[in-house]
C-alpha cells in the first residue's frame, strides 16, 4: 500500500553546490508548506535548490529563493516560482537553530528536497562557509582518494 502512494525518499532536487561551498555541521529534516500546483510540479521533479537558503524570523522558518517551476496544467493558479515558503519545524528545533546561527555566524542551506510518506520534505544543513583554500583541499583529497582506488583496482586486475 505504501509503495502505491510513492513513499520512497528519492530526491526531487539536491543542492550539490551547497556541499561544495559549505561545510555541513548538522542536518535537520523539515516539512514544507506548498500550494497544490507546486506539489504537482515537485512530483514531476521540477525544482531547483541552488542559491536557496533558509531564514529564521519571528519564531518561524522560511525557505527563500528555491525555484519550483510552474505546473503546466494549472493555468493562472500558479504561484510565483521563487516565492517564500514556510518550513515546518518543532519550536525547540527553531530555537536551537536560531541560537547556533546567531552565536556562531552559521547559515542554513537546503541540501535535498524529497517526498516522504506522501509529504514534501526538505533536508536542511547547518553550514559554515568554506574558504577558497578549504575548497582546494577538498578537491585535492577527493582526487587522491580516486587515485588510490584506481591503483587498488589495477593491482587486483594484475
Amino acid at each position: 500500500m505504501a509503495e502505491a502512494r510513492g513513499d520512497s525518499t528519492k530526491p526531487i532536487a539536491t543542492n550539490r553546490r551547497a556541499l561544495h561551498d559549505y561545510e555541513i555541521l548538522e542536518k535537520v529534516e523539515a516539512g514544507l508548506v506548498l500550494l497544490g500546483p507546486e506539489v504537482k510540479s515537485l512530483r514531476e521533479g521540477k525544482a531547483n535548490l541552488s542559491d536557496s537558503y533558509a531564514v529564521l524570523r519571528g519564531g518561524e522558518a522560511f525557505l527563500l529563493n528555491a525555484h519550483v517551476s510552474p505546473y503546466d496544467k494549472a493555468g493562472r493558479d500558479n504561484p510565483d516560482p521563487r516565492r517564500e515558503r514556510k518550513l515546518l519545524l518543532h519550536r525547540s528545533e527553531i530555537v536551537r537553530l536560531a541560537g547556533k546561527v546567531a552565536e556562531r555566524g552559521l547559515t542554513i542551506v537546503p541540501l535535498a528536497l524529497y517526498f516522504k510518506n506522501g509529504r514534501a520534505k526538505v533536508e536542511l544543513g547547518l553550514a559554515r562557509g568554506k574558504r577558497m583554500h578549504d575548497k582546494r583541499e577538498t578537491i585535492r583529497r577527493r582526487e587522491e582518494e580516486r587515485e588510490m582506488e584506481r591503483a587498488v583496482r589495477d593491482r587486483e586486475r594484475a
